[in-house]
C-alpha cells in the first residue's frame, strides 16, 4: 500500500493543506500548539463524541529538517496533541509543500489512521484536499496529504463578518454536495468545523481531514450521516449570523445566550436570506423544529443536497462600482466659448441672428455671392449633363457607390478603438501558491514604475509542468467587445507568452480549458499587443502568461524565469 500511496504522490497536481488547528490557540514557547483542552471542547459543542486518550504512546521526536523517506522534508510543526503530530513539509521530489500527520506505529489509533487516509485517498474527489501518501515506516505512522497556501479557513473569513447570502448558498451548497458523494462511499468526516472548510482563491469550496482528523482524535458516530449533516447546518448557522449555534464559543465565535435554546438565524440577525435560514434549521438537530415548521428536517447529506435544489437559487450581487470623475470639456464652437454649459432639462433661447447688412459694402458682397452661386450651379449641370451622355446610367452606381464608402468611411471613424477602463482585478491561481496578489493594482494604476511579478522557476521559457500558468482576472464593470489589449512588461528576452480569455467572474467557476479565448502573442520585448481573433462581449477577462523569460536578480528574487506586468490597458 505505501508503494501504491507514493505512485499516487507522483501524479498528484496540488499543493498543500492549513494547519489543522486554529492559529489562535495558545503556543508555547517552542511554537508548538497545545490545543488539547479547546480540541476536546469544540468537539463536544458540535455534539461528536470526545477523543479517547492513548496509552503510554508519546510523539515522535522529531524537528524542522528531519526527513521522511528521504523526500519529506518537515518545516514546521503545526499541532501536537494526544500523542500525534502534524507538521508543514516540502516535498522535494515533486517540488512542492505537502502538510504530514505524524504519530508513532505503536500509537493506539495509528490502525485506524492508516485506514482512514487510505479509504480517503481511493475517493479521489476534488472537492477534499487530497491525501498523497499513507506510510508506516521506521516505526513512524504518517500521512501526507495537500496543502493550500492560498486557501482561506471559513474562520478567517467569519472573523470579519457573516458571508453574503450567495457565498453562504455556495458553500453549503458544495460541501453537502461533497459529503453526500463521500457518503455514498461509506466515508464520513466527523469532524467538520469552520476551521476544516476552506475557500479557494478560485472562490470553490475544499474540505479537508476527511475520515483522516477523527481517525487522529479516536471520534466515533453511530450516526455518521446525521452527524455530518447537523455539521453542515452548524456551518451554515455561523456563515450567516456569525455566532456558533450552541451556548458554547467555538472557532472565534459567540455561542447563543444560555436558556434561550436555538433559535434560527433571522431572528439573530436582520437581513439573513430566509430560506437559507429555514435550511440551516432543517439540517440541526431541534426536535424536528424548523423556521416555518413546515419543512421536515433533513438528516443526510443527501437530503440536504435535495433541499437545496429546491430552493430558488441565489445569484451573486450586482457589482457596485464608483463612477470615475467626468473631465471637464472645452465647449469651444462658435458662441459658446466662455459660457457655462447648459444643464440637462433646461430649454435655451434660440440665439437672434445678427441683421443683414444694409451697407453698401454689404449689398456689393450679397450680389458678388450671388453671382458665385449662379456660376457654380451652371458649371455643375454642365459637368452631370456630360457625364450623363458619356457614361449612360453607370453615374448613377458611381454615385452610390461613393455614398455608400462615404458612409463606410464615417461608420469606421464612429467604431475607431476606445480604452476600456478597468473597475478591478484579482489574481488567478489555478494550483498552487499565489505569486503577488497584493501588487494586482499595480498593473492599471497609470504608473509605469509600479508592477506585479511571476515568482522565479528553474525552468523555462515554459511554465509547465510546474504550473499550467499564472495571471489576473480585470473586470470591465459591464460587457464589453475587446480589440486589442496592450501590457507592458519588466524583462525582455526569450520569451513571453500571454493569452486573453472571456471568463465568468473575478474567480471562475471553470478552469482555463472552460474558458474562450480571445487571443494570445509571443514577444521578446517589454511590450506586447495581443489582438482578439473572435468577436465576443465579456466583462472579465483572463490575462494569463504560460511562458516566461530567463530574468536576472533583482530585489525579490534572484535569477530565473520570471516575469513582471507594469500596465494593462484594453480597448474596444
Amino acid at each position: 500500500m505505501a508503494e501504491r500511496s507514493r505512485a499516487a504522490v507522483d501524479v498528484a497536481d496540488n499543493s498543500g493543506d492549513e494547519p489543522l488547528t486554529a492559529k489562535a490557540d495558545q503556543s508555547t514557547s517552542d511554537g508548538v500548539t497545545q490545543d488539547r483542552e479547546r480540541d476536546t471542547d469544540s468537539d463536544e459543542a458540535q455534539g461528536s463524541g470526545g477523543p479517547e486518550r492513548p496509552g503510554n504512546a508519546s510523539p515522535p521526536e522529531l524537528h524542522s529538517g528531519h526527513k521522511l523517506a528521504r523526500r519529506y522534508r518537515l518545516e514546521e510543526c503545526v499541532t501536537r496533541l494526544d500523542g500525534f503530530s502534524s507538521w508543514r513539509a516540502v516535498d522535494e521530489k515533486l517540488r512542492r509543500a505537502v502538510g504530514v500527520h505524524i504519530l508513532p506505529a505503536n500509537h493506539a489509533r495509528a490502525r485506524s489512521v492508516l485506514a482512514a487516509a487510505r479509504s480517503s485517498a481511493l475517493l479521489g474527489d476534488p472537492r477534499f484536499v487530497q491525501v498523497l501518501d499513507a506510510v508506516e515506516e521506521n516505526d513512524l505512522v504518517y500521512v501526507v496529504h495537500e496543502w493550500l497556501p492560498d486557501a482561506v479557513e471559513l474562520t478567517t473569513l467569519l472573523a470579519s463578518g457573516p458571508l453574503e447570502a450567495h457565498d453562504a448558498y455556495q458553500m453549503v451548497t458544495q460541501v453537502s454536495q461533497a459529503m453526500a458523494a463521500a457518503h455514498r462511499e461509506g466515508l464520513s468526516h466527523l469532524r467538520l468545523t469552520p476551521g476544516t472548510v476552506l475557500r479557494t482563491s478560485t472562490g470553490q469550496w475544499r474540505i479537508r481531514g476527511l475520515a483522516v482528523n477523527a481517525a487522529l482524535r479516536g471520534i466515533s458516530s453511530d450516526t455518521p450521516q446525521r452527524t455530518d449533516t447537523e455539521a453542515i447546518g452548524a456551518l451554515l448557522y455561523a456563515a450567516l449570523t456569525q455566532r456558533w449555534p450552541y451556548e458554547d464559543d467555538a472557532y472565534g465565535l459567540s455561542g447563543l445566550p444560555k436558556g434561550v435554546g436555538l433559535i434560527a438565524p433571522d431572528q439573530v440577525r436582520a437581513g439573513v436570506h430566509r430560506g437559507l435560514s429555514e435550511l440551516a434549521m432543517r439540517a440541526l438537530a431541534n426536535d424536528g423544529a424548523t423556521a416555518s415548521r413546515h419543512e421536515s428536517p433533513c438528516t443526510t447529506p443527501e437530503e440536504l443536497v435535495k433541499a437545496i435544489g429546491e430552493m430558488p437559487r441565489i445569484r451573486p450581487p450586482e457589482p457596485t462600482f464608483t463612477a470615475p470623475p467626468e473631465y471637464q470639456r472645452t465647449t469651444y464652437q462658435q458662441g459658446t466659448y466662455g459660457r457655462p454649459a447648459p444643464h440637462p432639462g433646461v430649454t435655451q433661447p434660440v440665439p437672434t441672428p445678427p441683421p443683414p447688412l444694409q451697407s453698401r459694402t454689404g449689398k456689393a458682397l450679397k450680389w458678388a455671392v450671388s453671382a458665385l452661386l449662379i456660376a457654380a450651379l451652371g458649371l455643375g449641370s454642365w459637368q452631370l449633363a456630360d457625364a450623363l451622355m458619356d457614361h449612360g446610367g453607370k453615374s448613377t452606381k458611381d454615385s452610390q457607390t461613393q455614398t455608400q464608402d462615404g458612409n463606410d468611411k464615417k461608420d469606421k471613424q464612429s467604431k475607431s478603438a476606445r480604452p476600456i477602463q478597468i473597475q478591478g482585478a484579482r489574481e488567478y491561481v489555478a494550483s498552487g501558491e499565489a505569486q503577488a496578489r497584493e501588487d494586482v493594482g499595480n498593473t492599471y494604476d497609470g504608473n509605469s514604475s509600479t508592477y506585479w511579478r511571476t515568482k522565479k522557476y528553474n525552468e523555462g521559457p515554459r511554465l509547465a509542468p510546474y504550473k499550467p500558468g499564472v495571471g489576473i482576472v480585470y473586470d470591465l464593470g459591464s460587457a464589453k467587445e475587446i480589440s486589442t489589449a496592450s501590457i507592458g512588461l519588466r524583462y525582455p528576452g526569450d520569451h513571453t507568452t500571454i493569452h486573453l480569455y472571456a471568463t465568468d467572474s473575478l474567480t471562475p467557476s471553470t478552469g482555463v480549458d472552460g474558458m474562450k479565448e480571445i487571443g494570445n502573442a509571443t514577444t521578446s520585448g517589454t511590450s506586447l499587443t495581443v489582438k482578439a481573433t473572435k468577436s465576443l462581449k465579456t466583462q472579465y477577462v483572463l490575462l494569463w502568461i504560460t511562458d516566461v523569460p530567463m530574468a536576472p536578480s533583482d530585489g525579490y528574487s534572484s535569477a530565473g524565469y520570471k516575469q513582471a506586468i507594469t500596465d494593462v490597458k484594453f480597448t474596444g
